[in-house]
């Protein structure tokens, strides 16, 4: 190890215990201190390991802006420190980003080791194309910041990759297949690495179908084919487009909805332009 203090940021299983380098393994080991998104888990995998715990604290999303300064100052005075998420890359969906820019900032060494992804993982299984990729993570649960955000994918080619809860897996497909189109090809992804690792291909439409009424069981990732380069990119007159959903007797929050995951415009300006139109009609 380095004489002078070192933020070491190591990968965890995401999954099966075996998937963990050598090297993650010895920093484990020889550092002075964890800090761990979950205790818990990480005592598990140095148990696993047999490898005598180190001081271990929390690092979570609501104490993460508290522990950096103190983080930064352990490595200044020459402390040797390891982060690790639940399971994975640390900063990559889970906390880590804040203390790994505080400690460029400061001038504090960092290691990133190589490891683990889920989303990698997923992607390279998935028989996608992966010369061009988008990470998303997990979408907004606002429901106009997800329309948003997923009408703004819809030109565009690289491979999307999603995580998303159980629960709202079929809900997110529902909205990327009325986004996107349903004829787009996706994969769900679930529990890789473990015993029950599943992976469900098919079109959004389709799978948005399958997980409707029963949810899939443990983490997933879901893998969505980019653009073709067939769908019309054209600008849309909305103008237009809002009073012939008027005329057919949509109402402004509907159409807005609808343009939202068309366009990936803000919902609230496309209700208030709508609303302005069906106003002007009277």
């Amino acid at each position: 190890m380095h004489d002078a203090g070192v933020l070491y940021v190591v990968p965890t299983p995401i999954g099966n215990m075996e998937d963990i380098t050598l090297r993650a393994l010895r920093v484990l080991a020889e550092v002075t201190l964890i800090a761990a998104e979950d205790t818990r888990s990480a005592r598990h995998l140095l148990e696993h390991h047999r490898i005598r715990a180190p001081k271990l604290v929390s690092y979570f999303e609501g104490n993460e802006a508290a522990r950096t300064d103190d983080l930064v100052a352990r490595v200044r005075g020459g402390e040797h420190v390891a982060l690790v998420s639940e399971a994975g890359m640390p900063g990559v969906s889970d906390p880590g980003a804040r203390v790994i820019a505080a400690m460029r900032l400061a001038g504090q060494r960092v290691e990133v080791l190589p490891g683990a992804s889920a989303a990698i993982t997923a992607l390279v299984g998935s028989g996608l194309p992966t010369e061009r990729f988008l990470f998303i993570g997990f979408p907004s649960r606002q429901q106009g910041e997800r329309q948003q955000t997923f009408g703004a994918l819809r030109t565009d080619r690289a491979t999307l990759i999603l995580y998303e809860a159980p629960s709202r897996v079929g809900t997110t497909l529902a909205d990327l297949a009325a986004a996107l189109g349903g004829t787009r090809r996706a994969e769900v992804a679930r529990e890789l690495s473990k015993m029950f690792e599943e992976r469900v291909a098919g079109t959004l439409e389709e799978l948005a179908t399958r997980y409707a009424e029963t949810p899939p069981r443990g983490e997933c990732v879901l893998v969505v084919a980019g653009a073709s380069g067939d769908e019309d990119e054209t600008p849309l007159d909305l103008e237009a487009e809002i009073k012939s959903r008027l005329a057919r007797g949509e109402r402004p929050k509907e159409i807005a909805a609808a343009l939202a995951l068309l366009t990936g415009k803000k919902r609230r300006e496309l209700y208030q332009l709508a609303v302005a139109l069906d106003g002007s009609a009277i």
